[in-house]
């Protein structure tokens, strides 16, 4: 890699740092394609917001049980053989999705949920132990922008995949870039089937009381829950709304891909944020994004402005990202890595459940716009709770 792109990017000392944020960008990628798809077909199959809320909510609970048996498989499967099982759940799903059934759409977003979510948290694994703790947060903002790059484009080729090609196009695809993405991993030889499987301490609940007791840790919790929950409202209520108000699928696409396009500014935000230390810094950043937020709902009756004000919301939360899990990452001791990381990735899954619980019931009196302020005030949360990060990061 060219010294001169290595410098502009800061992983200077970081050895594979970027084949390893392409990595990922791959796998996410694949994950991305279907993502506005999703929403789009699930209201299209149920024809209610709430019902939508419902069933992403128990697609939830489903991903969340996954998730905590995942290091129990870890120690009696290894890295290889759970990485390829997680890939093979993709597969899977990619041949259910089209079907026109309900019950065949929620097996598909389950095996799909929880493909991805194996095979990313031992990709999540790999990268840990390369990349040093204190270089993490310079490494955080190149994966970041990678990943935005992902999510930029995924969205929007997913809606014209399927709008052009066929439903099936967009999980073909998905398919396609998940098998490459294994591939990739295993010609470098990131997992092998030789990999050490990991004896003992397979009972993730076994370690909750640990996770718990450390204040660091909880509050990296706190800070990675809000933040994904403020990115899955905006991934799947955000296609309903366009919709519901006018919108076609496509136009839909394309503004999801430019909401995310504004994490690839990930390492710019680094860079000027540099000196502000992460304390003042995820501050400022939760607090914009709430601000925003709430604003698209007050102006609910402006759908133009209320599209304008969410990708606004987006860019302040794309300054969040810069900083990723690197709170994580510097609060965990090393040789506790693999077990609170079980627990730690579960925030994607609560970041899920938690909000689309809630909406399961508001939604039943409230307009959809309302979800934009919760999650505007969930995000005020997050400001309040950075303070207690430590001046030392």
């Amino acid at each position: 890699m060219p010294v001169r792109l290595v410098r502009m990017l800061n992983i200077e000392g970081i050895p594979h740092a970027f084949e390893l944020a392409l990595i990922q960008g791959l796998m996410i990628l694949a994950l991305a394609i279907p993502i506005t798809v999703f929403p789009l077909r699930a209201f299209e199959l149920l024809g209610d917001t709430q019902q939508v809320s419902v069933l992403f909510t128990a697609v939830g609970i489903m991903g969340l049980g996954g998730a905590l048996a995942l290091p129990y498989m870890l120690a009696r499967m290894g890295r290889y053989r759970l990485i390829m099982l997680g890939f093979a759940s993709v597969l899977v799903s990619a041949l259910l999705f089209p079907m026109s059934s309900g019950l065949a759409f929620f097996l598909a977003v389950v095996l799909y949920t929880w493909g991805f979510f194996a095979a990313d948290i031992i990709i999540n694994m790999v990268i840990i132990e390369r990349v040093g703790r204190r270089s993490f947060v310079r490494f955080e903002a190149v994966r970041m922008a990678v990943l935005g790059l992902a999510f930029a484009l995924g969205p929007w080729a997913g809606v014209q995949l399927s709008s052009l090609v066929g439903l099936w196009a967009p999980f073909a695809v998905m398919a396609l870039m998940a098998l490459s993405t294994g591939a990739w991993i295993l010609w470098r030889r990131y997992v092998t089937p030789s990999t050490r499987t990991v004896r003992g301490h397979s009972n993730p609940l076994r370690f909750i009381p640990r996770f718990t007791r450390q204040p660091r840790l909880r509050l990296a919790y706190v800070l990675a829950l809000v933040r994904s929950a403020w990115w899955s409202v905006f991934f799947i209520y955000t296609p309903i709304y366009c919709v519901n108000n006018g919108f076609t699928d496509a136009d839909a696409g394309l503004i999801i891909s430019v909401g995310s396009l504004f994490v690839m500014l990930a390492p710019l935000w680094g860079r000027l944020g540099a000196s502000l230390g992460m304390r003042r810094y995820l501050i400022i950043g939760y607090l914009a994004t709430a601000i925003v937020s709430v604003a698209a709902t007050l102006l609910a009756v402006l759908p133009d402005v209320v599209i304008g004000l969410i990708l606004a919301a987006c860019l302040c939360a794309s300054w969040i990202d810069a900083v990723g899990n690197a709170p994580f990452v510097r609060a965990v001791h090393p040789h506790e890595r693999a077990e609170m990381m079980s627990l730690y990735t579960t925030y994607r899954e609560f970041g899920r459940i938690v909000p689309q619980s809630v909406f399961a019931i508001v939604l039943l009196v409230l307009p959809l716009s309302t979800v934009f302020a919760w999650v505007g005030l969930g995000m005020a949360a997050g400001a309040w709770y950075a303070r207690y990060i430590p001046k030392r990061y």
